[in-house]
């Protein structure tokens, strides 16, 4: 096992000092301690790969799933995050094909959020790497709920129809809310899908499958540039990448087909239990 490989599945403190379960103590050893060329690994990545591709497509907020394992695999919080980004990138190109081909993607109107985003993103991708990772954990932990509880907010009954077409919405103060939308997602790409579903939902007013084919188109634009930074920094473990990748891909081609089909009421319900469990995680592991 070479020096990147020691580093990154070195650490081995993602359950065993928080709940002291024998049970998830010895997970945790099992994937801090097993090389990345074992099939266990291998199939571990890929089936989580899977499962985060197609929760992020229909809902978001599934890369706190990837950031339990990397975590728990030993990387520390910013490797976990920039190597989860790389399957969102190529994720989320996929997905964004699929949506324009099926006639739910405004490519004009989803340049225009992505370019607001997409400079936001720069800023937040520059705070992970410079802020401590207690105050990123922590951040993540306070906001993960908030975007679970959007999810079961019932956006037609509180949208209003918008006179003007979507595209001449997008006035200053409009660009102004996807650039801090940006600025979180390029600090933690956890819950910024939803964000930026739910602005387009409510301050554009397209529907939710349109606005959901936005979101995919948006943060394909911005991830490259959190990506960039990440890369700058060596906050990316490419061997697990690739890998994790490729269930991305194929768990999002499944989301959208879904996603298309409005199949989204379980996903929502199980995204929500997850993020209440990693967030209550974060929190205490950095103040408990």
């Amino acid at each position: 096992m070479g020096v990147t490989e020691k580093y990154v599945f070195g650490h081995s403190y993602f359950f065993t000092n928080i709940y002291c379960n024998p049970m998830l103590a010895e997970l945790a050893q099992f994937l801090s301690t097993t090389p990345l060329n074992d099939w266990r690994i291998i199939t571990i990545l890929l089936c989580v790969g899977f499962i985060v591709g197609f929760i992020n497509t229909i809902a978001g907020m599934a890369s706190a799933i990837s950031y339990a394992l990397f975590m728990a695999m030993g990387m520390p919080v910013s490797l976990a995050n920039g190597t989860t980004r790389f399957g969102v990138l190529v994720q989320m190109g996929v997905t964004s094909s699929i949506f324009h081909k099926a006639g739910y993607l405004d490519m004009k109107l989803a340049f225009k959020v992505g370019i607001a985003v997409a400079a936001g993103s720069a800023i937040g991708a520059e705070l992970v790497t410079l802020l401590p990772s207690s105050i990123v954990e922590i951040s993540m932990g306070v906001m993960l709920p908030v975007m679970a509880v959007l999810l079961f907010i019932d956006k037609s009954k509180l949208s209003k129809k918008h006179e003007c077409d979507s595209i001449r919405c997008m006035s200053w103060w409009k660009y102004a809310v996807f650039v801090l939308v940006g600025i979180y997602g390029g600090f933690t790409h956890a819950g910024a899908g939803v964000l930026i579903m739910l602005g387009v939902f409510y301050m554009l007013g397209e529907d939710l499958v349109r606005s959901n084919a936005i979101r995919q188109f948006v943060v394909l634009v911005y991830t490259p540039v959190a990506l960039t930074i990440f890369m700058l920094h060596n906050d990316i473990n490419w061997p697990v990448a690739l890998i994790y990748a490729i269930g991305n891909v194929a768990g999002g081609i499944l989301g959208a087909k879904a996603s298309i089909k409005k199949g989204d009421k379980l996903i929502k319900v199980s995204v929500a239990v997850m993020v209440v469990l990693i967030s209550i995680w974060f929190i205490k592991r950095n103040i408990g």
